[in-house]
């Protein structure tokens, strides 16, 4: 018996190891050769042993300028909709979890369904109609974009996590006085505060890396910086993987350090609320 769980244990232990690798090598390949030289970076055999240099990232700096705005671009939009997706999942996750009936189930239902359909589908028919409100190439349409497609990810998840309070919290609000919309924001949203944390997550990570939707209703003023590392490997000059890994390097580092922050807290959330009570 003993010799079996070992077994397991050591093939569950491959298995997540093969999976780490499978996914962190080519990170760790784009950002490893962003320091190195140029010549270095596709050497056969592959040279481990180099000395590092931030050529690739002085070159990124002074060539492409529209880089850094697009992640400008790009850390508005993902706040904006960020913001935007979490306050409308809290509220219609609050009432579904808390109004039951046939036509609340009926629109979770079709929130899954929303869910489904890919992007790409609902992209043309909605250019002509952000060309007739003149929101083309600015940052609104693209938080109003990213926080629908999120909204109704959110909403599930929330109606999961408001599900496990007790009602009993809401009634002694009640009998004190607190109207519905106190009742959310000063008793829901504190203990559903995992659950906000796990929206704003999944949030900001498809915001921050979201290139179809900010290639076709964007152009100047509200590019993002996924459609200018796009213009880097179309450039008629050639392709510079220096210049092209330092700029992928530079859009990861903040999304990574905000997932691995949230982290954090969304483990202490969770720990607390298990061992509470």
């Amino acid at each position: 018996m003993r010799t079996e769980r070992a077994l397991v244990g050591a093939g569950k232990a491959v298995a997540v190891a093969a999976i780490l690798v499978w996914s962190l090598l080519p990170i760790a390949f784009i950002a490893v050769s962003s320091f190195k030289p140029g010549q270095d970076i596709f050497a056969v055999p592959p040279k481990l042993l180099f000395t590092p240099t931030l050529k690739h990232y002085a070159e990124l700096w002074h060539s492409w300028g529209a880089f850094f705005a697009g992640l400008a671009n790009s850390a508005i939009v993902t706040a904006g909709a960020t913001a935007l997706a979490v306050l409308t999942s809290t509220i219609a996750g609050y009432a579904y979890a808390r109004h039951a009936g046939r036509w609340m189930q009926a629109g979770m239902a079709g929130l899954v369904i929303v869910r489904l359909i890919p992007p790409i589908v609902v992209t043309l028919p909605l250019f002509p109609i952000v060309n007739a409100l003149r929101l083309n190439d600015t940052h609104l349409v693209l938080i109003v974009l990213y926080a629908t497609f999120f909204v109704s990810l959110g909403t599930i998840l929330m109606r999961t996590f408001i599900e496990q309070i007790p009602r009993e919290l809401d009634e002694a609000a009640s009998i004190d006085g607190a109207g519905r919309l106190t009742i959310l924001w000063q008793v829901i949203v504190p203990l559903a505060a995992p659950g906000i944390l796990a929206v704003s997550v999944f949030v900001a990570v498809y915001a921050w890396n979201e290139f179809l939707f900010a290639f076709v209703f964007t152009a100047t003023r509200a590019k993002t910086a996924p459609l200018v590392i796009s213009e880097m490997i179309g450039s008629i000059d050639g392709v510079d993987y220096g210049i092209l890994f330092a700029a992928s390097t530079v859009q990861l580092v903040p999304v990574l350090l905000f997932v691995i922050f949230m982290n954090r807290h969304l483990v202490a959330g969770l720990t607390a609320g298990a061992t509470k009570g």
